[in-house]
């Protein structure tokens, strides 16, 4: 998340106390933070005629200036101990276009945590290649933001159905230490995303 998406959108501002708190809780447990930034390439040929060259440039500078962990959102602090990469497509595990993958790999993470923005552009180009990658996905819905409630829902339905789970800051918090997370379905059927206060049915062998 770096100022030009944050700044100007209410529902970008809104989510950096989750995903401040799911850093907490990841630190406190050992667990790897990877902070993904967007690089200043030139934007390719086809790039600047799909977007035009104007749009293309702008989008070009919104990686911002200097060493990246300056380039944060400035409520956000960086840990010795965290990943700082840049990604040079709208994903961060496309092959080739960033190295969070490997740096991954070497920490022996099987398990992705997606929060951030813009939901249903990078968001959901990463869970969508870091899967095909055999990495097990979770977006964290309260901790994503898009420019719209739509957008971020559209995202979500998506990833659920194909790519990975969809969970609360709280399930997630909750799992990460051990805790129960219950299931119940959804009036009508179908699935809903389980909450930490949820018990599992009777005789359900739970998630």
């Amino acid at each position: 998340m770096v100022p030009f998406f944050v700044e100007q959108n209410d529902y970008a501002l809104g989510i950096v106390p989750n995903t401040q708190r799911l850093v907490g809780a990841l630190r406190s447990l050992s667990g790897t933070v990877a902070w993904v930034l967007p690089s200043a390439d030139a934007p390719t040929a086809a790039r600047v005629e799909f977007l035009g060259a104007k749009v293309a440039g702008v989008y070009r500078t919104s990686a911002g200036a200097g060493p990246l962990r300056s380039r944060l959102w400035r409520e956000f602090e960086v840990d010795d101990a965290d990943l700082v990469v840049q990604k040079a497509s709208a994903s961060a595990f496309f092959p080739g276009h960033c190295d969070l993958p490997t740096l991954l790999d070497r920490r022996d993470v099987d398990t992705v945590l997606i929060t951030g923005t813009v939901a249903n552009v990078c968001c959901e180009s990463s869970a969508r290649d870091a899967s095909a990658l055999g990495y097990r996905v979770v977006m964290i819905a309260d901790a994503l933001a898009a420019l719209r409630d739509d957008d971020l829902n559209a995202t979500l339905h998506t990833v659920y159905r194909s790519f990975g789970d969809v969970r609360s800051t709280d399930d997630v918090i909750a799992l990460l230490q051990g805790r129960s997370v219950g299931w119940r379905p959804p009036p009508g059927g179908g699935r809903q995303t389980p909450t930490a206060e949820d018990p599992p049915p009777p005789g359900s062998p739970g998630p």
